[in-house]
């Protein structure tokens, strides 16, 4: 059998697994475990707890010791060490004008590595940053950006509620947030009264969203049309928490039901039918209207002969016009 802690190495971070190997630990003491990035001081979350051999991963690392008062001095050593480089950052910073902002720096246990942790809305070109760094400390620099939400779980604070904030003390993982959970609430969809800190929807939106989502059932929804033994009319308003709402009657009546009185009456959730009303009368079908004669197009060469026709025969009516007439007597010669 194994004994197993889960170890933190600041507050409210992920807990990571290490085998105790046979020291008596218990939650707040500080050891000193070997980790990616080189030694590092730990504080014990929880009591060891008996796990069997085959149960314990290989790749699972051991506690080295607990921590001493040399390595509490030499922690609290670091702890000056990176306000000082705090400092002479944030000069850098802003002498060579970078769109950055220094939200923490942390030095490992030995003091081999800094790590400087920043945001920015894009990526920045920080080599000759890290230079003046390395220039002035002497030792590895690492840049680490992150996000705004890990900024204040950083950083800290106090949020509307007036408590400390919930990433900051408790929340060891962020959990997705959308604003159906607040219309699910009944929240005003306001976003300085519905966003923390770091700008982004609160986090305690999501703590009580399944307990509404399951209060909700069995209630109608607001603008719903609604005909029940109390009378009919329009939903106006749901109370989820007392599993209750308003009813607007056609005769204006405001009435206070429960989700039971509708169970009751067995109409649960059930709107109102609309009237039926007869189809309109088909239009009559009208009777196929008869084509018109096909006319073949007459050729230019019938249409020459047929003018050339018309004009000969109005020549010949004309001729016979002529002759017809009577020609005046010519004077006869007197002898």
């Amino acid at each position: 059998m194994a004994n197993i802690v889960k170890v933190q190495f600041h507050t409210a971070e992920k807990l990571y697994d290490f085998n105790a190997a046979g020291f008596e630990l218990k939650p707040g003491d500080r050891v000193i475990v070997e980790t990616d990035r080189g030694r590092s001081m730990a504080i014990v979350a929880t009591p060891p707890t008996q796990v069997p051999d085959e149960l314990v991963a290989d790749s699972m690392k051991t506690i080295l010791r607990k921590a001493t008062p040399a390595d509490l001095e030499a922690a609290e050593r670091n702890r000056g060490r990176e306000k000082e480089t705090h400092v002479f950052c944030q000069a850098k910073i802003a002498e060579r004008n970078l769109d950055m902002k220094l939200v923490k720096v942390e030095y490992v246990f030995d003091g081999s590595k800094a790590i400087f942790y920043f945001t920015a809305d894009g990526r920045i070109d920080f080599r000759d940053l890290v230079k003046d760094l390395a220039q002035q400390f002497h030792t590895r620099i690492e840049m680490k950006q992150i996000g705004v939400r890990d900024e204040a779980k950083i950083v800290g604070g106090l949020g509307i509620c007036g408590r400390e904030l919930c990433c900051s003390s408790f929340l060891r993982d962020f959990a997705p947030v959308s604003v159906k959970m607040a219309k699910e609430q009944n929240l005003a969809l306001n976003p300085i009264k519905i966003s923390g800190q770091c700008g982004r929807l609160l986090c305690c939106l999501g703590y009580e969203f399944d307990t509404y989502c399951e209060l909700r059932k069995g209630l109608p929804k607001c603008g719903k049309h609604l005909k029940c033994g109390a009378g009919e009319g329009e939903v106006v308003k749901v109370n989820t928490l007392a599993r209750s709402f308003t009813l607007r009657t056609v005769d204006s009546r405001m009435l206070q039901l429960t989700a039971e009185d509708l169970l009751d009456d067995g109409a649960a959730g059930q709107a109102t039918p609309p009237k039926e009303t007869a189809p309109p009368p088909a239009p009559e079908k009208a009777a196929p209207a008869e084509k018109p004669a096909e006319t073949k197009p007459r050729s230019s060469e019938a249409d020459k002969t047929d003018k050339s026709g018309t004009t000969g025969r109005r020549r010949n009516r004309n001729r016979h016009r002529s002759h017809g007439k009577k020609k005046p007597d010519s004077p006869k010669e007197t002898p």
